[in-house]
């Protein structure tokens, strides 16, 4: 069954937080949804959300500390506070933006591991990188699976290629593919993609070989889109 993961990056407040995954309860309850939805608020926005068991609310960072002086950051104390138990790591803004090196993604993912959270793992490459071919592009990739237990059992990969997120840019159908069975040659875990991906385009990126879902950024902050994209996951599962 195809798993959607929304990520809310720096966007809604906890207010708007709360409308939101109370309107996806609902709707989720009232459509029989199956699927395992995710959402990933802010920080600020965390908070103790009463959902249908399939609703997984997630933090979209954490350090790998429980607490300690490390000012603007958040431990596994400040994320169990709401009985969270998910956390996406490694995505690329992260990576190209505030600069964390793979020895501290792996540290997280070790931490958070040996907490027994589910860990959304991000990797993907950069325009400079795919420009170079296949060969570079997939070294690149696995260097980013350095430290990582790909046998951790709460496990989810996403591929998400730089270039293609928030540009408006789509990764091909062949692009997708292609990545993706490479990857699958090397983890058994479920396996999402991510990058512009819209109402308009979720149908025939859920067709592609061996993409078990979706983690989606801007087309997924309007509760009404999210909901048309849920629905057409859950018709392609």
């Amino acid at each position: 069954m195809k798993i959607i993961a929304s990520n809310f990056k720096t966007n809604h407040t906890r207010k708007t937080t709360r409308e939101f995954v109370e309107d996806l309860d609902n709707y989720i309850k009232d459509n029989e949804v199956k699927n395992d939805v995710f959402i990933f608020p802010s920080a600020t926005a965390l908070d103790n959300f009463d959902t249908q068991s399939n609703l997984n609310i997630g933090a979209q960072n954490g350090y790998f500390v429980k607490n300690g002086s490390f000012t603007g950051e958040i431990g596994s104390d400040q994320i169990d506070e709401f009985g969270i138990k998910t956390i996406l790591i490694g995505h690329s803004e992260r990576r190209h933006i505030i600069h964390e090196s793979q020895n501290e993604i792996a540290k997280k993912f070790n931490f958070y591991k040996a907490l027994g959270y589910t860990i959304i793992y991000c990797v993907g490459e950069p325009l400079s990188v795919k420009e170079q071919g296949i060969t570079q592009t997939l070294g690149y990739i696995f260097e980013q699976l350095n430290g990582i237990d790909l046998e951790y059992e709460k496990l989810i990969v996403a591929y998400e290629p730089v270039w293609a997120i928030g540009t408006g840019v789509v990764a091909t159908a062949e692009d997708i593919a292609v990545i993706h069975k490479k990857l699958k040659k090397k983890i058994t875990k479920p396996i999402l993609y991510g990058g512009s991906v819209k109402p308009e385009n979720l149908d025939e990126i859920l067709k592609i070989d061996n993409v078990d879902g979706t983690l989606i950024g801007t087309s997924s902050w309007d509760v009404e889109s999210f909901k048309k994209m849920i629905d057409i996951t859950k018709n392609n599962s």
